[in-house]
């Protein structure tokens, strides 16, 4: 069955590409392997393709005389299926680099190929802030959000309002705990206390009971350390139980702007969350959301512009170093400030890590929101030293202490 599922995905990557087998001295290929199909999809999916896409237009098309073409794979959340395309895309079409990855586990099992092939890995759309921590190599960079910015960047901001005690309803499994103890952390540093906690199944459909303990644990802030349809249900069903009233605050560590759109302003009004991109923040934002939505007919999320522009600074590098040798692409990639339309002047730090500015933003209320999608108020601009891992902490061997 495995062994089928990923002949299938081999077969879906090279359909979507169009790409053919062979080598071709005249054409430069990126690759963009992601979530098409499952839960993933709707936030990062044919979206990051799109996002890739931009760039390469952007751009102008080619680089040092070749045509740019753009690699498109499903690696279903699998991380064997992630590795087996990203094999078959180095070994037998001579891709250069792989962006998104999506899920955390493909993104670890990918970085490792990069760095074992001599090829670049950059990860726009998966979270886990191991991936330039416990897992860093130097084939490979974190471009967007990762779970210590998600936990560490709004929860001060809560404690400072008021919410020092904390209880957590977690999906019990590695991701959720780890959300869990990053966040708890956070909340212990900023002076909160976590006076309980209660773990709910992967896919769970019916929350009341993880919602009732919540409400009886007298805490005044609730987070829900969980993504993807078990946040959006946990939301939902928070509202019909009356969580929020009486002044109880709401933490999502983990929301993206489409569980915002899923779940609606109703259900997510008032949550503090944080973003490496907010399409509607400022000029530039709006410039590249407008390119997006005449494609794809809605704004872009996270994922979908850390992809447009860690593409085209891979772009940039190239060009500017007059080579696709990926050792000297990935130094010129380093020296270089990364600038487009979602980011200025943000640096790459040794361990890989994007060090950009981050978006700490307040869900708006329905009353608030005045157009489609607009969904967060901004509410401070984070700068990257303040929300993602300090170097002090970090467990990575290129950073030098």
């Amino acid at each position: 069955m495995k062994r089928n599922a990923i002949a299938a995905a081999l077969l879906s990557a090279t359909l979507l590409a169009g790409a053919g087998a062979a080598r071709a001295a005249d054409v430069v290929r990126l690759g963009v392997l992601t979530d098409m199909t499952g839960a993933l999809s709707s936030a990062l999916g044919e979206g990051s393709v799109e996002g890739a896409r931009i760039a390469v237009e952007e751009f102008g098309g080619t680089l040092l005389g070749k045509k740019i073409e753009i690699l498109a794979g499903d690696h279903q959340n699998k991380a064997d299926i992630g590795v087996a395309i990203a094999r078959r895309w180095i070994d037998t079409q001579d891709v250069n680099a792989i962006f998104d990855l999506a899920n955390s586990a493909v993104a670890i099992a990918v970085q490792n190929l990069a760095k074992e092939k001599g090829k670049i890995s950059i990860a726009t759309g998966a979270a886990s802030g191991e991936l330039t921590n416990k897992y860093c190599n130097s084939n490979s960079f974190h471009w967007g959000y990762d779970s210590y910015q998600f936990t560490k960047a709004s929860t001060a901001e809560l404690v400072k309002a008021g919410g020092n005690s904390w209880f957590f309803v977690t999906v019990d499994y590695a991701f959720g705990h780890a959300v869990e103890a990053d966040q708890r952390a956070a909340v212990e540093a900023a002076g909160g206390k976590v006076v309980g906690t209660v773990r709910h199944p992967l896919n769970t459909a019916d929350f009341s009971s993880f919602l009732l303990q919540a409400q009886s644990s007298g805490a005044k802030v609730v987070s829900f350390a969980s993504s993807t349809a078990d946040l959006q249900n946990a939301m939902k069903q928070s509202t019909e139980f009356n969580l929020f009233s009486g002044g109880r605050m709401s933490s999502a560590p983990i929301l993206l702007i489409m569980d915002v759109h899923n779940v609606g302003l109703q259900h997510a009004q008032g949550t503090m969350a944080s973003a490496v991109f907010y399409w509607d923040a400022n000029e530039g934002t709006r410039k590249f959301a407008e390119k997006f939505s005449k494609k794809m007919g809605r704004p872009p999320t996270d994922a979908h512009a850390m992809t447009y522009s860690a593409t085209l600074h891979y772009l940039k590098a190239a060009k500017a170093a007059n080579s696709l040798d990926n050792d000297v692409v990935m130094g010129k990639m380093r020296e270089m400030p990364v600038e487009d339309l979602v980011t200025k002047g943000a640096k790459i730090r040794a361990d890989g890590r994007l060090m950009r500015d981050v978006f700490l933003a307040r869900v708006k209320t329905p009353a608030t929101s005045k157009k489609p999608w607009d969904y967060y108020e901004i509410l401070s601009t984070i700068k990257g030293e303040d929300a993602f891992r300090p170097e002090k902490d970090s467990v990575c061997p290129l950073i030098k202490k």
